[in-house]
């Protein structure tokens, strides 16, 4: 009788919420609580000028409009690009840029900019300029803002192409000029497509194995390729800040290109045919060169095929030439990458990759340079003395960083750092870089000896920034200073060569984030900005870092978050847990903590904080970590482990006495909503889900996922049991499910969604499926965003406030409710 009470409630809820959400109309706003955070301002984005003097700040757009999202947009070779501008549409963009001077705070404002939108800020080498792509409707243009004249200038009135090479400019290292990719067909028309010329589209197996991942805005026809052509092709030129501009080479379809530290030569990627209906065009064909700066071929570095057929595994890699880079420290040496085992991490080879190079004037046959174990992953370089080789290896996750001499690079290596990718704890840190005598980007050496790291200092009191002094003679660090509470401190940059004087971003659970100059020397610390609270309504949020068990030991945290108004003698409260799985091959590993207990509460639009306004406690980001041990994959156990972490975060909540055991929700985006539905169809611990741009049947995706190395085939019993779709009928939680009608994301296929509403409505199952017009993996429309925060809201509002939907039910007719409940009898 309990079970037939519970059930026939559930069932009036439902009912409620039904009447609430039929009363809509289009696009919905939340409250105004939730409405306001949708224009809190961003801390500004920064980028230091490289003498340390001026520091750039970009305000950042939080959000477009609708009708900004619905701009003329193609999708073709696994890109998304606006065809009137020539500019992908997933770039990051800013809405004004100001400079202020690190010493004196003097502040400069651009002014005379024409509306759009700002991409792509770089400073040149020698600090006096910051060029930027403005982006119009029908346009994206260079320009440049000369910090010495206070002057701003347009560099083009040509239209680049940022379709494929998505940055399309690039300083010279020694600052006299710019090489851009200028659209050859801005304003022009493609031709239409010739239905006389209409044709079955014929794809043949090549009888090998083509593991490849699923893959969204694929080229599908001729007509398609031919059309990607137009828009991909593009002109290098070089641009003389002071005396105009002139072509390199001829028009093509680039792929990429980079500048020789020297200012004097190209590598030139090119696509080339046969482009392939099965892949992206970052594995298209591609013809590799050296080109000097009128465009004419000096070395042909490599012809790279097809890239649809590589062996399995996320290490596996072409076979031929690839990472095809300058050596910085050099003017015009070039290093590139040769697989020593067919492309296939998992064959037994001594060497997987070597290593060759070639200098100017390119006459001579490559040389053997380095010979290296793993899979190669970079080469950071000081000098002649000094660089740093970075490898790196699947199976155990694994990553290694060695120093040695590039006069002798095979010898006498010294490991710098082993571990796991996941080891956030043994993380040395990041390398500080400065400018080299050319202008290009190499290790801050100092007397040939001390390299300078900032990192940020994971440990189990969570994260504790740093700025450590590395003995390259030695072997060995000196931390030189560390973040103390109660503040959240980090380095931006280093202002001198003692590691004495730095740039910070400084911030507390009180205090939003600015941005300081800290001297070490003289112990003082100047603030640089004032940036405003963001959120005042939210002051006063109490956060805490908590750390709990799973049943099999492995150590779990999370932040959790109380309402301004909590009051723990009013009893117990509701809660929304907002997660995402990882997959770690160590359980020590999976333990560790990765956030800081003392950094602002960023109450964003994006994720669950916004709820703590309606009086809802928020536990963020509770660890959910998938352990694969020896040979076995992380996956193997899936449901078994996530239902424990999961079980593990409730009980913690509940044993705190915070959480209402019964009002407990379970949100996530992507692999988070993966999560969500897996949760509800096997466990009871949430009363309610929140799904968003999710993926629910993994045999849509057979060739892997996430980090899953095997193919459908391979692992059939896993794929499976993993699906939540294959298990629907276990769901009898309400689950709300948002998702972006143009969802680009590999994997996350808008049908996925659905698939799995058809589902759980032909099951009987209790779901909402929103589909947001317009919109992509991520919800980028103030339109959107205000929905999907209103549709969040109104579904916590039904199921973990049932208090108010029993008032709202003693206002229905008794009609219906006494029918459901006879149905239940019945049955």
């Amino acid at each position: 009788m309990k079970l037939l009470k519970k059930v026939a409630f559930i069932i009036m809820i439902t009912a409620v919420s039904q009447t609430v959400f039929a009363n809509e109309q289009g696009y919905m706003r939340p409250s105004s609580e939730l409405a306001k955070l949708v224009d809190a301002p961003l801390i500004p984005a920064s980028k230091l000028s490289a003498n340390g003097k001026w520091l750039a700040l970009m305000q950042r757009n939080r959000v477009l409009s609708l009708e900004e999202l619905g701009t003329p947009e193609k999708a073709l070779a696994g890109i998304k690009f606006n065809p009137e501008s020539f500019m992908r549409t997933s770039s990051r963009q800013y809405s004004s840029i100001e400079f202020k001077h690190v010493d004196t705070g003097a502040l400069i404002k651009v002014q005379g900019l024409p509306e759009g939108k700002i991409k792509a800020p770089s400073w040149s080498a020698d600090s006096r300029y910051l060029a930027f792509i403005l982006e119009q409707a029908n346009s994206s243009t260079l320009w440049a803002f000369d910090i010495e004249k206070r002057a701003l200038k347009q560099l083009t009135q040509s239209t680049l192409n940022g379709i494929v090479t998505s940055t399309p400019y690039q300083w010279l290292p020694d600052s006299t000029a710019i090489v851009a990719n200028i659209a050859v067909n801005h304003g022009k028309q493609p031709s239409e497509r010739d239905r006389s010329q209409l044709a079955p589209i014929v794809q043949t197996t090549s009888g090998k194995k083509a593991s490849t991942r699923t893959y969204q805005n694929l080229l599908a026809s001729p007509y398609d390729i031919q059309l990607f052509k137009f828009y991909a092709e593009g002109q290098l030129i070089k641009i003389n800040l002071n005396s105009g501009a002139q072509k390199i080479g001829n028009p093509t379809y680039l792929k990429d290109f980079s500048i020789s530290p020297d200012s004097t030569n190209l590598t030139v990627g090119m696509m080339d045919d046969p482009f392939s209906y099965q892949v992206p065009y970052s594995r298209f064909p591609a013809v590799w060169q050296v080109w000097g700066m009128r465009g004419f071929p000096l070395f042909e570095v490599a012809r790279q095929p097809v890239a649809d057929a590589l062996p399995a595994g996320f290490d596996s890699v072409r076979e031929g030439p690839r990472k095809i880079q300058w050596r910085d420290d050099k003017g015009a040496m070039l290093i590139w990458a040769e697989a020593q085992d067919g492309g296939d991490m998992s064959k037994d080879v001594e060497y997987h990759d070597y290593l060759y190079t070639i200098s100017a004037p390119f006459k001579k046959e490559p040389e053997l340079f380095a010979k290296v174990e793993r899979r190669f992953a970079s080469i950071q370089w000081a000098d002649n003395n000094v660089a740093i080789l970075n490898e790196w290896r699947f199976s155990d996750r694994s990553v290694r960083a060695s120093i040695f001499s590039p006069r002798n690079p095979d010898m006498n290596r010294v490991v710098f750092s082993e571990r796991s990718y996941n080891d956030a704890y043994k993380d040395p840190g990041n390398f500080i870089y400065e400018n080299s005598d050319l202008g290009s980007r190499v290790l801050k050496l100092v007397g040939g000896r001390y390299l300078f790291l900032t990192g940020n200092g994971a440990s189990d009191q969570g994260n504790i920034p740093f700025l450590d002094r590395f003995d390259v003679k030695t072997n060995t660090s000196t931390r030189l200073w560390q973040s103390s509470a109660p503040y959240y401190e980090r380095v931006r940059a280093l202002l001198d060569d003692e590691g004495m004087r730095f740039v910070t971003v400084r911030e507390s659970r009180q205090e939003q984030p600015n941005f300081f100059v800290r001297d070490l020397q003289f112990d003082t610390l100047e603030q640089l900005t004032k940036f405003p609270h963001p959120y005042p309504a939210f002051k006063g949020v109490v956060k805490e870092q908590i750390k709990y068990k799973r049943d099999d030991g492995v150590e779990l945290s999370g932040n959790l978050y109380l309402p301004t108004n909590y009051d723990p003698s009013k009893g117990r409260i509701p809660v929304l847990m907002w997660a995402y799985p990882l997959e770690y091959k160590d359980k020590a590993v999976a333990s560790q903590v990765r956030e800081s207990p003392y950094q602002f509460p960023y109450i964003g639009y994006w994720g669950p904080m916004p709820y703590l306004a309606k009086g809802i406690a928020i536990f963020d980001d509770p660890t959910m970590p998938i352990v694969g041990t020896g040979d076995s994959e992380p996956n193997d156990t899936f449901r078994k482990q996530l239902v424990a972490s999961a079980q593990a975060a409730v009980d913690t909540l509940v044993e705190k006495g915070i959480a209402d055991p019964e009002r407990i929700a379970i949100a996530g985006h992507s692999y988070g909503a993966f999560m969500v539905a897996n949760l509800l169809a096997h466990s009871d611990l949430f009363v309610t889900g929140i799904a968003r741009s999710g993926a629910y049947n993994r045999t849509l995706t057979p060739f892997g996922f996430q980090g899953e190395p095997r193919s459908f085939w391979e692992a059939q019993d896993v794929y499976a049991n993993m699906s939540p779709f294959f298990h629907a009928e276990k769901i009898n939680e309400p689950m709300l499910m948002i998702h972006g009608e143009e969802d680009p994301n590999s994997g996350t296929f808008p049908m996925q969604s659905k698939r799995m509403f058809a589902a759980m409505n032909g099951l009987g199952g209790n779901a909402r499926l929103v589909m947001l017009p317009e919109e992509g993996h991520g919800y980028k429309a103030r339109e959107s965003i205000l929905h999907v925060l209103w549709e969040q809201e109104q579904w916590l509002d039904t199921y973990l406030f049932p208090e108010k939907a029993q008032e709202e039910i003693e206002m229905l007719p008794n009609e219906p409710t006494a029918i459901a409940t006879q149905a239940i009898v019945e049955q």
